[in-house]
């Protein structure tokens, strides 16, 4: 097919698209993120610059040496022992022994380590286990260990937690009542993510990774800043990393504020400011993928996000470079054509510190 050029869609659709086609996707996804967020959009070197990215006709393309960057994780490394539904490997081996796998095998930057249920409100019960499953790991590893988790502030609203759930509220005009109980539930929230951060700093814990932030909106952003600005305060060396959920902070308290600053509405370029004022150490922002349009437009769009944002920020951006975000397709297993073309245009176009 002359002219054509394999891509894929945001769902992971394989489709051939002309470089007219592609280029004109490129510069439509651009602008939409320029005209959402209110920053300039790609200029035309760097558009031409990703439409060389999409032409290479290899299935895997890399940045050239020396323009490596330093990759972080949201403990990756229980995919090799999670069951097949839970998009692993079903190997059987242990938590330890597949942080292991991924330090030794893999020559991973950096390890993590987390709970399966993977949220904060989960942890906090258990906590004296995964101190020792913490320790036990950071004991064998060389690599810098993390241990993350989800803030995941939903949990804290019935019927799973204790405080009336807003989405109930709201439909009933119960506005008031609403930010009420995200307040409280952001508070309770808080106090659980500096009360699990503590107990792992005792045994050594070298960074704590708050992911998947503002899961629950505003109020959710909110408890995390604070849990950041608290932490930093009793305990500096420790490593903060925060990365979000999605590229829009939803207003579902829509009043809140941190440092003087709205959180509902904020875009990614902003967000980082919040975080760097909460005194955390690595911003990383999630840029949603729109399933029914193609790879170059979500791309460009999340490359254009992730400029704006290393611009605006003093301390290093990691991208979320996962399934549904920054380029990625909505895809169980992401195909590696597609995830190596977003490394590669978020660090050679955006100026990623990492992934």
């Amino acid at each position: 097919m002359q002219d054509h050029h394999f891509v894929r869609m945001g769902d992971g659709e394989r489709v051939f698209m002309s470089s007219g086609q592609i280029k004109e996707d490129l510069l439509s996804g651009t602008q939409d993120a320029a005209q959402r967020a209110d920053i300039l959009a790609l200029t035309s070197g760097e558009l031409e610059q990703l439409f060389d990215i999409f032409s290479d006709p290899s299935r895997i393309v890399s940045v050239s040496p020396g323009e490596e960057v330093i990759v972080t994780d949201d403990a990756v490394c229980t995919l090799f022992y999670l069951d097949q539904d839970n998009s692993g490997q079903g190997i059987p081996m242990s938590r330890v022994q597949s942080v292991l796998a991924y330090e030794r095998a893999c020559a991973a930057d950096t390890v993590s380590i987390g709970h399966t249920d993977y949220s904060y409100k989960q942890v906090k019960p258990i906590i004296n286990f995964e101190k020792h499953e913490y320790h036990s790991a950071s004991l064998m590893t060389t690599a810098p260990l993390f241990y993350g988790s989800q803030p995941n502030m939903g949990l804290y609203f019935r019927p799973d937690g204790p405080y009336p759930n807003p989405a109930d509220l709201l439909p009933m005009g119960k506005i008031r009542e609403a930010q009420e109980a995200q307040e409280e539930a952001a508070e309770h929230l808080r106090k659980d993510m500096v009360f699990i951060s503590k107990n792992l700093f005792e045994v050594g814990c070298e960074g704590i990774n708050f992911d998947t932030s503002a899961s629950a909106g505003d109020a959710d952003f909110y408890a995390t800043l604070q849990a950041v600005s608290r932490l930093k305060e009793e305990f500096p060396e420790m490593a903060v990393e925060v990365g979000m959920s999605s590229e829009f902070v939803l207003g579902m308290h829509g009043d809140i504020q941190f440092d003087g600053e709205r959180l509902a509405g904020m875009y990614p370029h902003k967000q980082v400011k919040v975080v760097e004022a909460a005194g955390a150490d690595i911003f990383g922002p999630a840029i949603n993928v729109n399933s029914s349009e193609s790879i170059p437009w979500n791309l460009a769009r999340a490359a254009t996000f992730v400029k704006a944002t290393v611009e605006a920020a003093r301390i290093p951006v990691h991208p979320n470079v996962g399934m549904g975000v920054c380029g990625v397709p909505v895809f169980e297993v992401p195909p590696i054509d597609a995830v190596t073309r977003a490394a590669k245009s978020l660090v050679q176009i955006g100026k990623a510190d990492g992934l």
